[in-house]
Formats: structure tokens, sequence, C-alpha cells
């Protein structure tokens, strides 16, 4: 099993900046890329970023590209997402989630484990 736990969210004012953590335990051997994605009342989940484990592959959604950063830390098993300029439109629940895919894939139905998910609010 593996467990995936969000933290780093809060309020934030438009143009600031606040950076995602999510740690990773368990049986994660078998997980090839990590992603973000985010999800608002009454919309969709939604793709974000995501990165593999190894080698030096990421991809972004076209709404944040520019303004948001994937990294990983292999040795605490931690994946972050920096976001800066953030604006209202940010505002979400952010979702941290592990795929066997090898690819970077957008797709939400690729992704096994998923974190219970960080509130970020942005005002204006």
């Amino acid at each position: 099993q593996v467990q995936l736990v969000e933290s780093g969210g809060g309020l934030v004012q438009a143009g600031g900046s606040l950076r995602l953590s999510c740690a990773a335990s368990g049986r994660t051997f078998n997980n090839r890329v990590m992603g973000w994605f985010r999800q608002a009342p009454g919309k969709e989940r939604e793709f974000v970023a995501v990165i593999r484990w190894t080698g030096i592959g990421t991809y972004y959604a076209d709404s944040v590209t520019g303004r948001f950063t994937i990294s990983r830390d292999n040795l605490k098993s931690t994946v972050y997402l920096q976001m800066n300029n953030l604006k209202p439109e940010d505002t979400a629940v952010y979702y941290c989630a592990a795929s066997t895919q090898l690819g970077l894939t957008q797709e939400r139905n690729n992704y096994i484990y998923w974190g219970q998910g960080t509130q970020v609010t942005v005002s204006s």
C-alpha cells in the first residue's frame, strides 16, 4: 500500500507564493510518476503538473506553466509544487497522486494512489 500526504496549503493574497509538499510512504517502488491535480467546488479535478521519480522529465498544464514548478527529493520520498504569482483562479483543493505509467500522463484515471488534498485559497 502507498500513502500520500499533502501539506503546505493556506490562504495567500494574489501575487504571493506557496510551496506544497507530498510525502510518500509505504510500497512506492512501482510508482513511476507523481502528479499534482486540483479541484474547485463544482468543477472537475484537473491536471496541474507531473514529474518522474527518475530522469529529468516534467510537464505542466497551460494554466500554470511559467508560474508553478514541480520538483522531487528522492531521499525524502517527497514531491513539491512551488507556486508563484498566485491568482484567485488557482483557488482549489490540491491533490498529489502516484501512477505506474512510464509516461508523463495527464489522465486522472492513470493515477492509482491519491492524497487527501490540501486547500489553497488566493484572495484578490
